[in-house]
């Protein structure tokens, strides 16, 4: 077994959950302990049980409950060096033994999954996102992100899912009531991924075995569900038949269903 599901996903939160027969990760905790285990038991999880905590960048909305779960629960937490002292008090609440720092030279283990973390564009202290593998099988996770590189396009080749960004429509950002400064950040090259580029991104990722797709980090004020899907489905649309990918969006508010990696 090699699952995947989102616990949350979007601006004002992200958590997300992989685990095989032996193995049980987070995937950031950007929501209240009490709701992220609350929407655990939905799927049947304890946190006690949970193996690790990885963390892609700083931001509150990846690490809200980082320290009171890694307190609360005694749980080991992965994270590179410079995310960890961009951390406000959170990182005082983990205790020493349970920090557990990695670089994006080398790949890790928690239990049977491999982690392969690599280095994405946004502006935090040093985010990432992550390649995780078992038995041969691979998914990845990209989220905030300003652009695609083709270090990134190339390190998510080859992944039978993805959870990946689409976080904006440009025209609904430009109309939006947000400061121009916010709108720049946004659009910029270390902000977040548009609804377009996440398309054609999954359109290449289709030529090297993505079968899967989750389309995550949406913007509450620009950009909605429909939208996303539908830009993205255009984009596929150009190159492929979309017979050829299972598309979904991952919930603001709700646990999604399990995704099987087969």
């Amino acid at each position: 077994m090699f699952r995947f599901c989102s616990l949350f996903s979007g601006s004002s939160g992200n958590c997300l959950f992989a685990q095989t027969d032996k193995t049980k990760i987070l995937i950031d905790c950007g929501e209240s302990a009490k709701k992220i285990v609350n929407s655990l038991s939905e799927i049947d999880v304890d946190i006690k049980s949970i193996d690790g905590i990885l963390i892609s960048h700083e931001h509150i909305d990846h690490v809200k409950s980082l320290g009171t779960l890694a307190k609360k629960y005694d749980l080991p937490v992965y994270i590179n060096k410079e995310t960890f002292e961009a951390l406000s008090d959170q990182k005082e609440k983990i205790k020493q033994e349970n920090i557990n720092f990695f670089d994006f030279t080398k790949n890790f283990f928690i239990g049977d999954l491999e982690i392969h973390p690599f280095s994405t564009p946004h502006d935090a202290a040093n985010p990432c996102g992550f390649n995780i593998f078992n038995n041969n099988k691979k998914i990845s996770i990209a989220t905030d992100l300003g652009h695609i590189t083709p270090e990134i396009i190339s390190t998510l080749e080859n992944s039978k899912f993805i959870l990946l960004e689409s976080n904006y429509d440009p025209n609904i950002l430009k109309c939006s009531s947000y400061p121009y400064l916010l709108k720049e950040r946004i659009s910029g090259p270390n902000g977040h991924l548009s609804n377009e580029l996440a398309g054609k991104t999954i359109s290449h990722l289709m030529n090297y075995g993505l079968e899967t797709a989750m389309l995550g980090h949406l913007s509450k004020e620009n950009n909605f569900p429909e939208l996303a899907y539908k830009t993205v489905m255009e984009e596929i649309i150009n190159d492929k038949n979309t017979n050829q990918i299972n598309l979904s969006i991952a919930s603001r508010f709700n646990t999604s269903p399990f995704i099987d990696i087969i």
